[in-house]
């Protein structure tokens, strides 16, 4: 990968404005891989990357620039497209915010579905029939029938929002559990409601998590939904 499309990628993915210090640092390795001399030609080399990159997408057909703000580089939307995207980001869905019990629940049936209720108990370990109709209503699972056995409970199994949600082609690129678990810990765990809300649904929300999920698609943690809309004026 060239250095200007590492440093493209690396703005875009930034949580905030990053400086030239930081993608030295971060770059300096391969650069010196492909012929740096030393740590000030590298700096040499990013300082012109970061030029052009910011000359290219000046230019008329971007609708996003990248800009240096605080001190470091960041991508924007172009001040004349704010009303479009402005436009564009009343349409977006809020973030789902869900209890631990319901990721919980999601997680359980994201990875053994079709799953019945009593199945779900038994993985969790405490009833699941309150956090269900809650995923039911945001639409993150539905029905798939019913289990041939006695009493023929109905199976549940996740839907095209939660594809949708978590960016996902289909089941298939479901990562591992453990690392559902850290992605959860790492990332959306402030998007839990408190517990004392989700006791108030009558859900078990002290009990440790045997299996993790999050819900919360990339509208807070992918950059492209981090669009600049308050630049304008």
């Amino acid at each position: 990968m060239g250095l200007k499309a590492q440093l493209e990628a690396i703005i875009y993915a930034a949580e905030t404005p990053i400086t030239t210090e930081q993608m030295v640092q971060l770059v300096k390795e391969s650069v010196i891989a492909e012929g740096a001399a030393d740590e000030n030609e590298v700096k040499s080399r990013v300082r012109a990357a970061l030029e052009e990159l910011v000359a290219a997408y000046g230019a008329s057909d971007h609708g996003i620039e990248i800009r240096q703000v605080a001190g470091g580089y960041r991508m924007s939307t172009k001040p004349e497209q704010h009303e479009m995207v402005r436009s564009f980001a009343k349409s977006l869905k809020p973030p789902i915010r869900l209890s631990l019990p319901a990721l919980e629940t999601l997680a359980v049936i994201a990875y053994k579905q079709p799953a019945t209720v009593p199945e779900i108990n038994e993985i969790r370990g405490v009833d699941s029939g309150g956090v269900i109709a809650t995923l039911l209503d945001r639409k993150l699972i539905t029905t798939a029938g019913r289990k041939q056995v006695i009493g023929r409970p109905i199976l549940y199994k996740t839907t095209k929002e939660f594809l949708m949600r978590f960016g996902l082609k289909d089941v298939n690129e479901l990562p591992s559990m453990e690392e559902f678990e850290k992605l959860v810990a790492e990332s959306f765990q402030g998007e839990l409601i408190p517990a004392d809300a989700a006791a108030a649904q009558g859900e078990n929300s002290n009990r440790p998590a045997e299996v993790a999920e999050s819900v919360d698609q990339k509208e807070s943690s992918d950059p492209k939904s981090r669009l600049e809309v308050s630049n304008a004026g």
